[in-house]
């Protein structure tokens, strides 16, 4: 299905791409619909999968800045004790995979000392590597796109001749890169070397593990000819960012025919999720929308953390499940430790929880709050179930999830392209018999009456967030006493 949306206000078109596959997970595993990356961009998000922790405990707090220190427990390593082959695939960020030279694209201090922060995947346990320092073109990684839309804020990389080399190498191991079989689509061209480890793991009858991380939809963002076809009624830039999500999922599609077809999907749990909001400031495309949610990439607001999390796994997850629950890649550490048995070090601060009480109902509301920080942008941010606290420049402001849930109903106008003083708006009212009295403002198209009556509609809605959340509504209760009886009717006098 290929849906058209128009903004109501702006008029500007919101586009979604073909993705039958990521579709079809949703559908079949567990959906984590407040889903959160550990940082708004991708290196210290990255980190979190492989520590478990904060950004701001293992040290890498922005994108190319910092390594994964020697003092750090990586999952790879934990899971290895336990017989397990384990690989990477795709992007790394973690490190220089070069002591001569640091990823091109890259900026300061990876670019200036590529042996101070040398830090392959080879050196942190993982068995099978191929994989690049930062970013690549989404197609013909080694090669060059050329101009794309140029632009004062695009990125200084896409400048150059189309067909001249790219400058970043996939690597293999130590000098190791690869040259062969690097034509198309980059996601294809990752699955490629990801199959054969499985395959081989599969024959050895060894476990495995493996990190598959796309550069999808990263800029320099180039579609191919087959892929641009499918949406050939969109805009030039258009065609390229979601051509390049379909070839994605195509991947993701080809994944689990090959897990099916080697008897091992039923027990292999897989996950998907993004490692930050979209990148629409400064991306040579300027594509990508998060929808109803303020902010992008580099925000620690919603639209910048919040990102797809999805779960299958056949033999423990036998029906679709929605987890509203807040949850962030920094509890894939302890989730994954939880499944295979294995107690978590008990000599370090873990931030990240185990998901798996969630999964299974018996969890009610996070134990751990989570927390996000972006000292650039002087922001920071503290989330429990029901309620988000951010600290900017401009203020202390706190979020309600009613808003958020209000913002999502189609006939409510939101959004970035909305005035900040005339989007949904939560806020106490006055305190009644046994609660708190909300007041919820929002504006819509027209007159809240017939078939454009939105106000039961959100009522609902409120209600059942409420009940997710784990909130009861207190409704009043009264006790009627009757203290002196006095006189019967028949002895009083008419």
């Amino acid at each position: 299905m290929l849906l058209y949306l128009e903004s109501k206000l702006t008029k500007e078109p919101i586009w979604y791409s073909l993705t039958p596959n990521l579709d079809k997970m949703s559908t079949e595993g567990v959906t984590f619909d407040r889903f959160y990356s550990a940082a708004a961009m991708c290196s210290p998000t990255r980190g979190s999968c492989y520590t478990g922790r904060n950004p701001y405990r293992f040290g890498i707090t922005y994108a190319m800045k910092g390594r994964l220190e020697d003092t750090e427990i990586p999952i790879t390593s934990v899971v290895k004790k336990a017989g397990y082959t384990t690989g990477h695939f795709g992007k790394w960020h973690l490190g220089t995979l070069s002591r001569i030279k640091g990823d091109q694209s890259r900026w300061g201090s990876f670019e200036e000392d590529p042996v101070r922060y040398y830090c392959p995947p080879w050196e942190r346990d993982v068995d099978v590597s191929f994989v690049t320092e930062s970013k690549v073109p989404t197609w013909d990684p080694l090669l060059h796109p050329g101009p794309i839309i140029i632009r004062p804020t695009d990125d200084a990389s896409v400048a150059g001749a189309k067909g001249s080399i790219y400058g970043n190498d996939y690597f293999m191991g130590e000098g190791q890169t690869e040259t062969e079989n690097m034509d198309g689509d980059d996601s294809r061209v990752i699955m490629d070397r990801a199959i054969p480890f499985i395959q081989n793991a599969v024959k050895k009858d060894t476990p495995f593990f493996a990190f598959i991380w796309f550069h999808t939809p990263h800029s320099p963002v180039v579609g191919g000819d087959k892929y641009r076809a499918m949406y050939q009624d969109h805009p030039e830039p258009a065609q390229h960012y979601y051509a390049c999500v379909t070839a994605l999922d195509e991947q993701v599609g080809r994944l689990r025919a090959e897990l099916s077809k080697l008897e091992v999907a039923n027990n292999t749990m897989l996950w998907f999720c993004s490692d930050n909001g979209p990148a629409r400031q400064g991306s040579p495309r300027h594509v990508g929308s998060a929808g109803h949610l303020s902010g992008y990439k580099l925000s620690i607001q919603e639209g910048g953390i919040r990102v797809p999390g999805l779960l299958v796994w056949p033999d423990k997850i036998k029906q679709p499940i929605t987890v509203s629950d807040p949850c962030v890649t920094s509890d894939y550490f302890p989730t994954i430790l939880s499944s295979l048995g294995i107690p978590l070090p008990d000599d370090r601060i873990y931030d990240g929880l185990s998901l798996w009480p969630f999964i299974d109902g018996k969890a009610k509301e996070r134990t751990k709050p989570i927390g996000f920080l972006n000292k650039e942008a002087k922001e920071a941010v503290w989330m429990r179930a029901r309620y988000k606290l951010i600290s900017t420049p401009k203020g202390i402001q706190l979020f309600d999830i009613i808003k958020d849930a209000v913002s999502q109903h189609p006939q409510v106008i939101s959004g970035d392209a909305v005035p900040f003083e005339e989007r949904p708006d939560c806020e106490i009212d006055s305190f009644g018999d046994s609660g708190v009295n909300m007041f919820v403002e929002f504006w819509i198209e027209g007159v809240d009456d017939g078939k454009n009556r939105v106000g039961g509609d959100l009522l609902l809605t409120v209600f059942e967030t409420l009940k997710e959340h784990g909130i009861e509504i207190p409704f009043p209760q009264r006790e009627v006493r009757v203290l002196n009886e006095g006189p019967s009717i028949k002895e009083t006098t008419p």
